[in-house]
């Protein structure tokens, strides 16, 4: 970052000189100095230690914006759900296992079946409720409205399937937040798989917030209800497959 770059991200995270210092381990009074003087020049191991002190974005702020998202750095991978980042760290292998063998089945199915719709891996951004406050990316999702492709860039709306595959820095964010927000969405059909627990829940959605619930384990078939349960994952191979990969 530049100063002024370092400022404005002081700025939009509301940190007082104090706090600054703090954080970065630069004395205050040199951070006073960097940012009272606009004809100083830090040291570039100053300017370092401060620009490493400070995160992208503020976990805490509502007000971020489709704008804030895409200015993030390519490497960096989050969620933006109602104005808030969310962290999205990298995924357990058997995290993108399971997904990838899910996405295998359905991918199959739908070839052999001549369907239209079209299923997607991450990372695949998701303007979920066609505004600009909130951008996911579901661990697997099934699109089955072609307008909602838009422009090929992002999925616009809501898909008719969607699939998170649990871990522990996800878990509460996936069965509470994203199952809100998916349901008040228009997702039809919402699965969480917990391969650690082996366990699926099947969310259903109706109108008028009305839903089924289905708890299934890994020794269960389970149906796609979008498919009218023609396609049926079975967890049981999965397993199996898991246990050939890891050996136990």
């Amino acid at each position: 970052m530049t100063l002024k770059e370092i400022k404005a991200r002081k700025k939009k995270l509301g940190w007082t000189n104090k706090e600054l210092a703090q954080r970065s381990g630069v004395p205050l009074s040199t951070v006073n100095k960097i940012m009272g003087n606009a004809t100083l020049t830090p040291r570039i191991d100053t300017l370092q230690r401060i620009e490493n002190a400070m995160p992208l974005y503020d976990e805490h702020h509502g007000g971020y914006t489709l704008e804030d998202y895409l200015a993030l750095p390519d490497d960096v991978r989050v969620e933006l759900i109602d104005g808030v980042f969310y962290d999205m760290g990298a995924p357990l292998q058997k995290h993108q296992l399971v997904t990838n063998q899910i996405n295998i089945i359905i991918s199959n199915f739908i070839a052999a079946n001549n369907g239209t719709c079209v299923p997607f891996m991450p990372p695949t951004d998701v303007q979920l409720d066609c505004d600009d406050k909130t951008i996911v990316q579901p661990d697997f999702l099934i699109v089955c409205d072609k307008k909602k492709l838009g422009d090929g860039w992002r999925i616009f709306g809501a898909p008719e399937f969607v699939l998170e595959v649990l871990s522990p820095s996800t878990r509460k964010k996936d069965m509470t937040l994203k199952l809100a927000k998916y349901e008040a969405a228009g997702v039809k059909e919402y699965w969480i798989v917990d391969p650690e627990k082996e366990k699926v829940i099947v969310y259903r959605f109706g109108e008028e917030e009305d839903y089924d619930i289905s708890l299934y384990g890994f020794t269960d078939k389970v149906g796609v209800g979008i498919f009218d349960n023609r396609c049926k994952v079975d967890f049981a191979a999965i397993k199996k497959y898991l246990k050939r990969v890891y050996g136990s």
